[in-house]
């Protein structure tokens, strides 16, 4: 168990709260859910279903006994509707908001969509949870997008650039508003700005998914993989368990509601997209794999397709660790390698 696990079982082993997670039919969201489910807390979750899965409700549901399951409550709804927060909020302990339309390429199509759900929905839940006399915390995600043009690394809490992208913005105007609705919140307002999360439950469909479930997907359908630019570009990819634990840590900490609070939640290390690209290769084949997923002596192997840079992307990423590790006392429990490892895996078996 990592040091961040032994802390978060601490703080709610025996422990008995309420949770609203917004969008916890997604991938990240998902994950929270079950995590705090295994703590034998009651949930709720407050999803449209436009980008999430009730597949993703149902995996939680296969790995969970009854009982514990029985502690979760799931509202189908949207973040626009301000009386769908209340609603869904009744006396909530705590607050992890993860519904948004994610997506660089979404935000560049549809920005007034995209403003409407990361922007308009966000600040719907913090006035919901500012009028709510249970509240403890509000921790919201946020993005590294929100660096923008800085080409400073590795990225520092305080030093953001021009935001690239509709969802960038949408992104930075979240941390603006938690900053003006300190005072007006008894509770500590704290934003996560995740480097590429990764891991189980992330969709490989639809032309917004991200590249790790897209390429592994490609491979195992013996299709060429997609690299836009040079494969150069580097990323700071963290493991969806990572994500979750920074949460649970923010969410269950003693911070301050007297300003609002913003934290990189990373691994610290820089992978490029082709070192990338040969780990998902390196992990599809190797016979461990194959044989938990009953798909033995399959093999692939494919040159990727480069094409030219996507409008909106940034060239480099690398998360500064010091201020959450500090302030929180998160390290990063699983590394990218073994996050990949997970992923394929997780992969491999749903295939069957």
């Amino acid at each position: 168990m990592s040091n961040n696990r032994s802390e978060i079982e601490k703080r709610l082993r025996g422990r008995h709260f309420r949770w609203l997670v917004s969008g916890g039919a997604g991938f990240i969201g998902s994950h929270l859910v079950q995590a705090l489910l295994e703590l034998d807390q009651t949930v709720t979750v407050l999803d449209n279903f436009a980008t999430g899965s009730k597949n993703n409700i149902d995996c939680v549901s296969e790995l969970l006994r009854p009982e514990q399951m029985k502690n979760l409550l799931v509202i189908e709804g949207d973040i626009r509707e301000i009386d769908a927060c209340k609603n869904a909020l009744k006396d909530a302990d705590y607050v992890l908001h993860q519904a948004a339309l994610g997506s660089v390429p979404r935000s560049l199509e549809n920005p007034l969509e995209s403003h409407a759900v990361n922007v308009g929905g966000f600040l719907n839940m913090l006035e919901a949870c500012r009028s709510s006399p249970s509240v403890r915390s509000f921790v919201y995600a946020s993005s590294s997008s929100v660096y923008g043009d800085s080409e400073v690394l590795p990225k520092r809490e305080g030093e953001i650039g021009r935001m690239l992208s509709p969802y960038a913005a949408s992104k930075r105007a979240d941390e603006i508003f938690a900053e003006a609705f300190v005072g007006l919140c008894a509770f500590p307002l704290i934003g996560l700005r995740y480097f590429n999360v990764f891991g189980p439950r992330q969709s490989p469909d639809g032309p917004y998914a991200a590249v790790i479930p897209i390429w592994i997907n490609a491979l195992l359908n013996g299709d060429r993989p997609i690299i836009y630019g040079d494969g150069d570009t580097s990323r700071d990819f963290c493991y969806v368990d990572n994500a979750v634990e920074a949460n649970l840590l923010a969410a269950t900490s003693d911070l301050s509601p007297e300003t609002s609070h913003v934290f990189n939640v990373s691994v610290g290390e820089q992978t490029t997209l082709k070192a990338l690209y040969s780990m998902i290769v390196d992990a599809v084949n190797e016979d461990s794999v194959n044989k938990g997923s009953g798909k033995s002596n399959r093999t692939v192997s494919s040159d990727p397709e480069f094409r030219e840079f996507r409008l909106g992307d940034v060239r480099h990423s690398l998360g500064d660790l010091s201020l959450i590790s500090s302030q929180l006392g998160f390290t990063p429990s699983v590394r990218i390698l073994d996050g990949v490892k997970h992923t394929v895996r997780s992969f491999l078996r749903s295939r069957g």
